[in-house]
Formats: structure tokens, sequence, C-alpha cells
């Protein structure tokens, strides 16, 4: 009997050819310096630390490690911008200022999505179709509001709250930046951030899109480092506004650290978000997005679907389709646009993955691994589901950030309901089903911020993003990015 053409493709009767994204045209330093007040300054220091590709696990970079002198001069410059050109400029200008970025990061898209690949380990796919446009549309959406904050809230009187600290996460570098940077201009603030150490090329380079889009200088400064970079831009008495996304164990410290001050904050915390798939659902579209939702992006995704939640009727389908579909997934190089999963940001985090696959097997879970081969070097980890697991388990309780599902099953709407809110976290969610009442209903129930249906992972700028619980505290995007960074008044 003659075997079908697909099948011949899932079973390695055949590969991809190599599709490498070509690096000849990305334009990268060999050492980066401090970005304050308008130029690149070197850490008073003089000390800096290596970024690695966790692909090949090779330096790319050698990246300043800003210390609290720096970040002292980097807030002392966003004051002066502040209090100077910034806060005298028309606000119509700004937004000319905030566009300017926007399309200067359009017209370097295929370098900022090769080096966001190359520092961070992400597909290329997902960093060129998604991070990147994503990253300007939120530039240019936030342009828009530059002169226009007054039809956003009618009635109150508005004015930015001057010099914002921000830190953002390896996971999403240019994302993340965009999202915290183009509101806070646009509010008329001025901006010190901070990107993730493992991370901190793409800031570099959106950096130098700043400084070639002309803003005054001190406008957005951007230093960079580690843990005690961020702490020191979160407790400097020269910020009025702190945006953190990242870890739940950070955000409480950095809660307790704001506690008694007048600043306002928002914190974008860690996820646990649950899959729910019902019987009527449509299953092939349903397990595509539960693979977008976990896999495709390594489950290095605070809003990542790591719980998948589906009724026991149509288990055992959506469990084998699901492991049918991860033997066809391709690990390995994230600059190749046949890959679907890359590398793990970094080893400690690839520690504390496979720290969780050990504890799901201790705990009785059955663990399902695909076949797929890894790279002899780099950090790798195939994509895995385990079965068998109980509400209790630590893989379904907790944040593991790693391409790793745990599946449970449930009867009811109501059961799915409980188990879906039944964990610390509360910053995203997804329903599959075909029953539009349905959808309503769950989401009124579900305690998250964000809940898709019928669809997982799908972001716009004009629409608000954040949590509940542990998951974090205010919201980023649409109007809602826009309240963080305005003091209000009647």
């Amino acid at each position: 009997m003659a075997i079908p053409e697909n099948k011949l493709a899932f079973e390695g009767g055949w590969q991809y050819s190599p599709a490498p994204e070509s690096i000849d045209h990305i334009n990268l330093k060999t050492k980066y310096d401090l970005y304050i007040g308008g130029e690149f300054v070197a850490p008073e220091s003089g000390r800096y630390f290596d970024t690695v590709n966790p692909a090949t696990e090779e330096c790319i970079a050698k990246v300043a490690d800003a210390n609290e002198a720096d970040v002292d001069k980097a807030v002392k410059a966003a004051r002066k911008a502040y209090n100077g050109a910034w806060s005298k400029m028309k606000a119509a200008e700004r937004g000319k200022y905030i566009f300017r970025i926007a399309r200067i990061m359009q017209e370097r898209a295929r370098e900022f999505a090769a080096i966001e690949s190359l520092d961070g380990g992400k597909p290329i796919r997902e960093s060129r179709d998604i991070d990147i446009p994503l990253a300007a549309a939120h530039f240019f959406y936030y342009a828009g509001w530059a002169d226009k904050l007054e039809y956003a809230f009618p009635g109150r009187k508005v004015k930015p709250l001057g010099v914002a600290g921000q830190v953002i996460p390896w996971n999403f570098p240019l994302l993340m930046a965009s999202w915290k940077i183009a509101p806070a201009l646009a509010c008329g603030n001025t901006v010190v951030l901070k990107p993730a150490e493992t991370t901190p090329l793409t800031a570099m380079k959106l950096a130098e899109a700043i400084a070639d889009a002309g803003l005054p200088p001190g406008v957005v400064n951007i230093v960079t480092g580690a843990g005690q970079t961020g702490a020191a831009i979160v407790t400097h008495p020269g910020v009025q506004k702190v945006a953190f996304t990242g870890s739940t164990k950070v955000g409480r410290i950095i809660q307790k650290a704001l506690a008694g001050t007048n600043k306002k904050y928002t914190l974008e915390l860690g996820g646990k978000a649950a899959n729910i798939v019902f019987a009527d659902a449509a299953i092939d579209q349903a397990v595509e997005g539960i693979v977008n939702g976990i896999f495709f992006n390594q489950g290095h995704v605070c809003c990542a679907g790591s719980r998948l939640l589906v009724q026991e009727s149509v288990a055992d389908e959506v469990v084998q389709k699901l492991k049918d579909r991860m033997d066809t997934l391709i690990v390995g190089d994230p600059l190749d646009k046949n890959t679907d999963i890359g590398a793990i940001n970094s080893p400690m985090q690839l520690e504390k993955i496979e720290s969780y696959l050990e504890i799901g097997q201790q705990e009785g879970g059955v663990m399902h691994q695909s076949s797929c081969a890894l790279p002899d070097k780099g950090y790798w980890c195939r994509p895995t589901i385990f079965t068998g697991v109980s509400q209790s388990n630590r893989v379904v309780q907790e944040e593991i950030f790693g391409p790793v599902l745990a599946i449970q099953t449930f009867r009811t709407l109501d059961e799915a309901v409980s188990k879906a809110n039944n964990t610390p976290y509360g910053l995203s969610g997804g329903i599959w089903t075909d029953k539009g009442a349905k959808i309503f209903k769950m989401t009124q129930k579900i305690r998250a911020g964000v809940i898709w249906a019928n669809t997982f992972n799908k972001f716009d700028p004009t629409s608000p993003f954040g949590g509940y619980k542990e998951s974090g505290f205010g919201r980023e995007g649409g109007l809602h990015g826009l309240d963080a960074y305005l003091n209000l008044e009647a």
C-alpha cells in the first residue's frame, strides 16, 4: 500500500533544505556603550558584559554594565530634557518624532528581526512577522495620540508625569521597549529604559534609530545592566513612573520598594494561561492554536497557553493530534526560516525548564516529547506535554517559561472555569468552541486580563494588555496605556 506524501514528511522521509536568513546586512558593533543624553557614553565603572547567541553559545558583543552613577546621570539627562525642549514642544511636534521612529523601524525591519533572533534565540519567522511589525505599530499608534490626549480623556486635564523608569524582559525585547517608550513619549514624558541583560542588542539598535530620528538629547536614555541597574532605576527619587515587565518575584520586590512613595507604576508579571477546548470546537484549528500558544514561542511568553483544559469526550483525539503535530515541529537554528522552535534564551532558563521536567515526572505526570533531533551546541528543549497531572501539580500551578504544556480534562463548563481560575495568575486565556453564547459566558467567569476566542496570542496596539492577581497591576496598550503615563485632573 502506498504511503501518503504527508506521512513521508512526518516520519522523516524528507527534510526541508536549510533556508537561513542572511546576516550580511546587519550592522553590529563589537562593544556597546550606554545611551545617555543623546550620546553613547562609556559606563562609569568601565565594566562590560557579554551578550551571547543562545543557538551557538558564542559572544555577539560586549555591552556596558551601568551602575547607580550611570543611572543617576541618565535620570538627570531625562529630567533636563523634560524641563527643556520636550515639555515646551507642541504635542503635534512630539508626535512627528514618534512617527519618525516608527518609520525608521520599518525601514530597518529586516536588520532588527535578524538581531532579535540572533540575540534572543527566537525563530526568525516570529521576529520578522510579529515582533518587529508590532513594535513599529505601537509607535505609529501612539504618535497619533500625542496631540489628541484631551479627546482620550474628555473633561479631564492631562499632564505628563515627568521621568519614566522602564525595565523590560528578554522574551520580547524590542516589542516590550516599544510598548513602554511610545506611550510615555506621546504623553510628554521622558524615559530611562533598561533592557534585559541577555537581550540588549535591539534596544541599542533602537537607540541608534532614536538618535537618527533627531529626538532632543535626553528624551530617551537606554542603560544596560543586570538586576542592580534595574533596582537603581526603580528606586531613583528622580523617577515619577515605573513600568516593569518580568517575573512575579521581582514584581513583588518592586511593589514593596514603591510603597509609600508617590510614584505611579504598572507591573506586567507572570502567567499560567489556560487554553480551554470544548467538544464542539474545530479540533484541528484548536490544535494549531495550542501549538502557536506554547511551542512556536518556546513558551517564552508570559501569556503563553501553558495549560490545556480539554473536554473529556474529545481529550484522546486532541492529545493524539497534538502529539502528531509536535513531531512535525522543527527545533533548530533561529535564523533558519524553516525553524518552528528556536533556542532557549540562556543556560539559566534551560536549567529551570529541565528542573520542571523532572518535577513533573516525580509528581506522577506522564511526559511526552517530540522525537526531533537537537543541535549539538546551544540551549535547546524539545516541545513537551504532560498528561495525567492534577490541579496541585507544580507544572500546572507554576510558570515554567518554556515549551512545556500541562494537559487536564473537564466535563462541564463550570469545572473548566474552576480549573482555569485555580492558579495564582490571571493574565490570559483561550476558549475554543463554535458557540458564541458559550464564549460570552466563559469570558465573564474567567479571571484573566486578556481572553482570546478561537485563536491565541493575537495582539494589537489599540487593545489593552495586563492581568489580575499575581500577573500584575495596570494595563499597557490602547487608551489604558496612555492613562498610566498621565496625571489626570478634573
